[in-house]
């Protein structure tokens, strides 16, 4: 069973040293807030869901983060770290190693009410062994395979004028100096650092910086932050100009649900 640890500030770089964990867990379980679970790995595949609060997980890839409306598919000889956002109520269910869904890369998969109470109701008894819980496991995995994915994954930078630029932000969200100014700040044009975020990051300055915003403010929405304390320690403008971008990225308001 991997460590569960507290952790007021966890980090976003992926830890050395991990522990191999041979079957993906089936359970339920509470986590503290800033609560993480230490790097490991196992042969199976995981799904992680957080009923309440905010899980995230750490791999050499980057960082994905999962509300209440989202789920994390984690691919079997990953090495992750979980880490708690808010009270996290986490939802853990083993997959079998042949690949169900055919993913080889974490992944944020949209949770809808069925697909929640499939989950929920599956890892609320995992020592069963039943035809029922046997019908209960493929419609799951038939609503995991419908599943839409969402682009909430932030790939760390690799080059180091991109990890220069990267750390100034990721320490201040609201920092709203332009392409350019922070290229000024650690010595390279804005041209050269367009290039490299989408040669090295696969996507925009402007895509990455949504993003690295998207990821505070789901965690700052955790841990009870009013949506107009959460924009502004994020970078928007305004509360309204938050609201719009979050429902464009989750397809409700901060704070409502999601469309049943």
């Amino acid at each position: 069973m991997p460590r569960i640890r507290h952790d007021p500030v966890a980090s976003r770089h992926t830890p050395v040293a991990s522990r191999h964990t041979p079957v993906a867990s089936t359970e339920a379980r509470l986590l503290p807030s800033g609560g993480a679970i230490d790097a490991h790995r196992h042969d199976d595949h995981q799904i992680a869901y957080a009923a309440r609060g905010v899980v995230g997980i750490t791999t050499d890839a980057g960082s994905w983060v999962a509300p209440g409306d989202r789920a994390l598919w984690i691919p079997a000889g990953t090495v992750h770290a979980h880490q708690a956002h808010g009270e996290l109520e986490l939802h853990l269910v083993g997959l079998p190693a042949d690949n169900p869904l055919g993913l080889d890369r974490p992944t944020v998969l949209a949770v809808g009410p069925l697909l929640r109470e499939l989950i929920v109701a599956y890892t609320r008894t995992p020592d069963q062994d039943t035809p029922e819980r046997a019908r209960l496991r493929a419609v799951l995995l038939d609503q995991l395979r419908a599943s839409p994915q969402s682009p909430l994954h932030l790939p760390p930078p690799a080059t180091p004028l991109l990890r220069a630029l990267c750390a100034l932000l990721e320490a201040d969200p609201a920092d709203g100096r332009t392409l350019a100014e922070l290229g000024r700040a650690v010595g390279a044009s804005d041209r050269t650092l367009s290039r490299l975020f989408r040669a090295d990051l696969g996507m925009t300055f402007p895509q990455w910086r949504t993003q690295l915003r998207l990821h505070h403010a789901l965690v700052l929405l955790a841990e009870g932050l009013p949506v107009t304390t959460v924009a502004h320690r994020c970078g928007w403008a305004s509360a309204s100009a938050f609201i719009d971008v979050y429902r464009r990225a989750f397809g409700h308001t901060p704070g409502g649900r999601a469309p049943r």
